[in-house]
Order: structure tokens, then C-alpha cells, then sequence
């Protein structure tokens, strides 16, 4: 099938666009200032901001199945209203879409949520996020929203250079113990999304890893693969920080899983298994 990933150029973006390429899928994605280097992959400058650029993209490519991977932060006119002009674009040209969404849209007053729960979110990013997934669904009804967590790879991973520039004293901050969330792997959750975008599946679905682990815990895991020293990483509480959010959300994924032949693994593992 020919696919389009928005958001190519990111780091999740580029691990879908690695892994459609080498699939065998046409394979075009899209960029905010520089397009990536995937051999036999067109790139396509876009802001989702411009609805006549998305409908120009579109057209041009034409694509079976469109992964949005973008991530506007808190900017409500890209996060928040960004997706919603996309799925308009999708539905009209027929082409299947996967958005991905977050567990910020959550407040952790429950700690465990599987794909049921409604979204109640405590700031601005998680706002947006959880409006995207109501627009999305509401211009769309067969796309599927793919909420996940904390994403970790190489140090391409905001979460892995944070670890080594706390190690080396290249920035100041802590690492909060009471801070918890389930990471996922970047490759896995590449291929369950692309696994999605190929199914007939709709509706929310979470692709989450299956250990849930303090931000504390999880750079402990980071240093130990990458060779640091796991004492240099300072910790701290996020109940005591200026930070807000919410302090333990876990996706429950179990649902989607039992759906996938994707492995979505758990940080224990995949950190001790040196990918």
C-alpha cells in the first residue's frame, strides 16, 4: 500500500518511515524544516495549519493509509485543530487514517486506563491532545486513535539524551520517583502502528509497553544500557515541583495487544536487551 507519515522527520516519524520503506510500501512523509534521508521516500513539506497544503499533499500522493506522528506541544491551533483538518482530508480522499494521541489526555486520578476510559486531562499539551481525539473521531469514525506513553530509543529519544546530559552534568534537573508511566519502544511502536494502519480496526486503542516504571527508574534502566553512571542521575518528587501533570498514569494495552502480532515490550526488557 502507499502510506504517508506526517511528521516524517521526527523521531517516531522516522522509525515508521524506516520501517514502511523497508516493507515494501510506497512511502511518502511529510516535514516542518528538513525532510529526512530514507532512501525511495518522497518528502513533503507541510504545517498542518494550512488546509490547502494538506489537500495538496494528498492529492499528490494519494496515499491508502496516512500515519499522523506530529507533535505540536501545547500549540492548540497544530496539536488541537491540526489532526481534525487532516482527518477532513483523509475521509475525503478515501485514505485510512492512524492518529497518535498520548496519555497525557489523562489525569491519573484512576492510574490504570484501558481504551474505555474518557480523556480528563490537566494540561494545556494533554488538552490538546484529548481535543484532537474527540475531532478526529467525530470527522472520522473509521480512523483509529492510538493513544501511547513515554517513547525510548536510541538518543534520537528526548527521554535517553535527557538521561545522559543529567549524567554528565550537561543539564540541571531531577528524575521524579513518583512520576510513573509505561515506555514503549520506538520500534515496537512503529509496527504496531503500521500493523493498524493495514488492519480494519477503528476507534482508541493504546500502544503502550507493559512495565509501568518511575521516570526515576527508567533512566536507571537507560544508564545501565548505555554504559553511564546510574548514581549521577539525580532524583526528586514531581508532588513537590512546580511541574504540572499527572503523577501515575498507566495504559492498559491489553486490549489492543490481544489484536496485534506486534509485541509491545516492557522497559525491563527492552533496556536489558541492549535495542
Amino acid at each position: 500500500m502507499t502510506i504517508l507519515i506526517i511528521g516524517g522527520s521526527g523521531f517516531l516519524g522516522a522509525e515508521l518511515v524506516r520501517q514502511a520503506a523497508a516493507a515494501g510500501h510506497g512511502t511518502a512523509a511529510t516535514f516542518a524544516t528538513r525532510p529526512g534521508s530514507t532512501p525511495e521516500v518522497s518528502w513533503h513539506a507541510l504545517d498542518l495549519r494550512d488546509s490547502d497544503r494538506i489537500e495538496a499533499v494528498m492529492a499528490k500522493v494519494g496515499p491508502r493509509a496516512v500515519v499522523n506522528a506530529t507533535s505540536g506541544g501545547p500549540d492548540w491551533t497544530v496539536t488541537a485543530e491540526g489532526p481534525v483538518r487532516l482527518a477532513m482530508t483523509a475521509a475525503k480522499h478515501g485514505s485510512r487514517l492512524v492518529h497518535v494521541s498520548s496519555d497525557a489526555v489523562f489525569s491519573g486520578a484512576r492510574i490504570h486506563y484501558d481504551e474505555s476510559r474518557l480523556p480528563d486531562p490537566l494540561t494545556p499539551y494533554g488538552a490538546a491532545k484529548a481535543a484532537a481525539e474527540t475531532g478526529v473521531r467525530l470527522v472520522d469514525p473509521g480512523a483509529v486513535v492510538a493513544r501511547t506513553s513515554l517513547i525510548i530509543g536510541d538518543r534520537r529519544s528526548e527521554h535517553v539524551r535527557a538521561v545522559h546530559d543529567l549524567a554528565a552534568g550537561a543539564r540541571t534537573g531531577v528524575l521524579f520517583t513518583d512520576d510513573i508511566r509505561c515506555p514503549v519502544h520506538v520500534a515496537d511502536l512503529a509496527a504496531a502502528l503500521l500493523e493498524l494502519a493495514s488492519s480494519d480496526l477503528s476507534g482508541v486503542h493504546h500502544l503502550a509497553g507493559t512495565d509501568a516504571v518511575s521516570r526515576h527508574e527508567l533512566g536507571t534502566l537507560i544508564a545501565r544500557r548505555d554504559g553511564l553512571d546510574a548514581s549521577r542521575l539525580p532524583t526528586g518528587l514531581r508532588a513537590d515541583s512546580v511541574f504540572p501533570g499527572a503523577l501515575d498514569v498507566r495504559l492498559d494495552s491489553r486490549a489492543t495487544q490481544d489484536r496485534l502480532r506486534t509485541r509491545l515490550r516492557g522497559a525491563r526488557q527492552f533496556l536489558t536487551e541492549g535495542t
